[in-house]
C-alpha cells in the first residue's frame, strides 16, 4: 500500500463518519435485527467496502466471524483501532473486483464514504440532485482481489455484503459460486448497476430478492421477489430515495 498524504479534510470527515455510524444505538439494534435474520454465531461474513466498520461490529455482535475489505488507508486504520484485539475480524486492505492486480481508487476527501473505483459513478453523480458539492480530489493505486480468491483463502461466507459506490457489478463479476445471502448497494443515479447485479446473480443460483431503502435497516417486501420484480421495483423508486441495499437470498 502506498503511503498517502490526505488533504486536511479527511481526518474531519472520518471523525464525522465514526460519529454517524457508531453513535446511534437504535440504528445498531435495527441493524442487528436485520442481519440476525441471516447470520448465526460461528457463521462467516464478508464485508466488502467496510468503510469504518459499523457492519463489522454488527456481525460480531451476532457472533459471526468477519473478513472485511477496505482499501482506503484512513478508514482501514479506524477498523484496525476498533477491532485490533478481536481475532475473529480479519482486515484485508484491498479493493475487490473482477480481476486481481491493482486498480485506481478515486478518493472523496471530504466524504470518503463515497470514494470509488468507478469513473461511471463519478460521472453519474455530476450534476445530480442531492450530489451537489461532491468532489473526488485524490487518486491512489490499491491492490485488487476477487471474491473467488477470498473464498479460496477464507472459505464460503454465509453472508456477503457489498457497498462499493457503483463498482458492485465488477465485484460480483469476480464470483462464480452461489453464496447463501448477498447484499449489494444500489443508487438511483445508477440503477443500471443494480440491474447488472441482478443479472449476474441469476447466473449463480435460484435467488429471490428483497430491499432496504437508505439506512432504514428494514426489508420492504413481505416476501422476497424475483429478479424481474426487483428490477421493476428499483426502476419505480423516486430519485429522492437515493440509495439502499438489495438482499439476494438463495432458495435452494
Amino acid at each position: 500500500m502506498n503511503a498517502v498524504a490526505y488533504p486536511k479534510g479527511t481526518v474531519k470527515a472520518l471523525s464525522r463518519s465514526l460519529r454517524i455510524y457508531y453513535g446511534d444505538k437504535e440504528r445498531h439494534a435495527a441493524m442487528d435485527r436485520l442481519y440476525g435474520e441471516f447470520l448465526a454465531p460461528g457463521d462467516l461474513a464478508f464485508d466488502i467496502g467496510a468503510h469504518v466498520g459499523d457492519r463489522i461490529s454488527s456481525f460480531r455482535r451476532l457472533g459471526a466471524r468477519v473478513v472485511a475489505l477496505e482499501p482506503q488507508p484512513g478508514p482501514a486504520r479506524a477498523i484496525r483501532l476498533i477491532h485490533r484485539r478481536d481475532p475473529l475480524v480479519t482486515l484485508v486492505e484491498a479493493a475487490c473486483g473482477d480481476h486481481e492486480g491493482t486498480i485506481a481508487l478515486r478518493i472523496n476527501s471530504e466524504n470518503p464514504t463515497v470514494s470509488t473505483a468507478s469513473a461511471a459513478f463519478i460521472g453519474a453523480a455530476a450534476g445530480a440532485d442531492g450530489w451537489e458539492g461532491q468532489i473526488w480530489d485524490h487518486e491512489i493505486a490499491v491492490p485488487c482481489t476477487t471474491l473467488d480468491r477470498l473464498i479460496l483463502r477464507f472459505g464460503l461466507p454465509k453472508l456477503l455484503k457489498i457497498d462499493v459506490e457503483g463498482f458492485e457489478a465488477h465485484v460480483l463479476a469476480g464470483l462464480t459460486r452461489a453464496v447463501p445471502v448477498i447484499s449489494f448497494e444500489f443508487t438511483t443515479i445508477q440503477r443500471e448497476v443494480a440491474e447488472a447485479c441482478l443479472a449476474l446473480l441469476e447466473t449463480l443460483g435460484p435467488y429471490r430478492f428483497n430491499v432496504a431503502i437508505g439506512e432504514s435497516q428494514r426489508l420492504e417486501l413481505g416476501e422476497p421477489a424475483s429478479a424481474e420484480a426487483m428490477g421493476d421495483y428499483l426502476r419505480s423508486l423516486p430519485h429522492e430515495a437515493n440509495s439502499g441495499d438489495v438482499y439476494a437470498i438463495l432458495t435452494a
